[in-house]
């Protein structure tokens, strides 16, 4: 088992079948044993690695790639696309880019010309007041979650138990009420065995940051499904993705993949409209990125250097591959 597995395994011997939030939390998030925590031995097997122990779960000898690997020209067309937003607010002076989830910081070089706060999950704190913009990428999607599966007429909610050494899913109680009116509320009406997952903390957060935006927007860049599209996934949208191949059991060698589950935007959208933000865009990231390289026919991005021909690789990957995958949320909030 891996440190993480036997961490998890002991816990339930202990207080019996636990959530697959803290399932989830642990094997992502745990200090020293988390996927994105400890370090891991992360090579393509026939190939040269860089070194023993690899923590970055990032790009080619990780699990997978983010737009943020395509480095320059994602910053770049990030960069002109909040620029274009910037001026659309009047050109504040005070305009300041908030990240949550920034990870190992890879944007910052492209948002040096503004007062720049990188925001992690479990360390560092918003600003109490601000404006400008709220930027995530890949962030929602990796939140704890809890899981549940419709079944009797009823929420019920997914334990994750343990035996001889395996984990396994065990239907548990019904739901709690906030959890029932989660899945009532940003899903289809139930039918009988279909699963899905709980993003309470992302209302959590779109809350936390709507009360410290004074004015500006959130800019969040994710794949998931709005409420008339959950339908396409009666068995939830839980993966975990290792050596860059999506999975299906999560519950397999926690701390060493990622887990995820799809972001529903109708819950970010409808949680921010009770606190003064309204949608202003939806589209795929390629629509974002065309509109922010447009005005200079991608000049700026693709450059003229020795680079060039790699940098018109970035831009392909970004606009047909990601780019139809991804999904670009942009909210605004207008200053009272």
């Amino acid at each position: 088992m891996t440190p993480a597995a036997e961490f998890l395994a002991a816990e339930i011997a202990r207080a019996g079948p636990i959530s697959f939030h803290r399932f989830m939390e642990v094997a992502l998030y745990h200090a020293e044993y988390g996927y994105y925590r400890g370090p891991r031995i992360s090579a393509v097997p026939g190939e040269p690695r860089p070194g023993p122990l690899v923590s970055d779960p990032f790009g080619r000898y990780g699990d997978f790639f983010t737009a943020e690997q395509l480095q320059p020209v994602f910053g770049i067309l990030i960069a002109a696309r909040i620029r274009q937003l910037r001026a659309e607010m009047g050109e504040p002076p005070d305009f300041t880019v908030v990240e949550p989830g920034a990870g190992r910081r890879e944007m910052a070089p492209y948002f040096a010309e503004w007062p720049y706060i990188p925001v992690e999950i479990d360390s560092g704190a918003l600003p109490e007041r601000f404006c400008g913009m709220v930027f995530s990428n890949e962030f929602f999607d990796a939140l704890p979650v809890d899981a549940a599966l419709f079944t009797g007429g009823a929420f019920r909610e997914r334990l994750v138990g343990c035996s001889e050494g395996s984990f396994r899913w065990i239907t548990g109680p019904p739901v709690s009420t906030e959890a029932g009116d989660y899945l009532r509320r940003y899903f289809p009406p139930p039918e009988e065995g279909c699963h899905y997952e709980i993003n309470l903390p992302a209302l959590e957060w779109i809350a936390r940051i709507a009360r410290s935006l004074a004015d500006g927007f959130i800019f969040t860049i994710d794949y998931g499904f709005t409420r008339r599209e959950a339908a396409r996934f009666p068995a939830g949208t839980l993966l975990s993705y290792r050596r860059h191949t999506a999975r299906e059991d999560v519950l397999e060698e926690p701390g060493t993949r990622d887990i995820t589950a799809h972001v529903n935007f109708t819950a970010l959208e409808e949680c921010a409209a009770a606190y003064g933000l309204s949608l202003v865009r939806f589209e795929t990231l390629a629509r974002t990125l065309l509109a922010a390289g447009e005005p200079d026919q991608f000049a700026a991005a693709l450059g003229c250097g020795e680079d060039s021909a790699h940098r018109r690789l970035q831009l392909k990957t970004l606009l047909f591959g990601m780019g139809e995958t991804f999904r670009v949320q942009l909210l605004r909030k207008i200053k009272a």
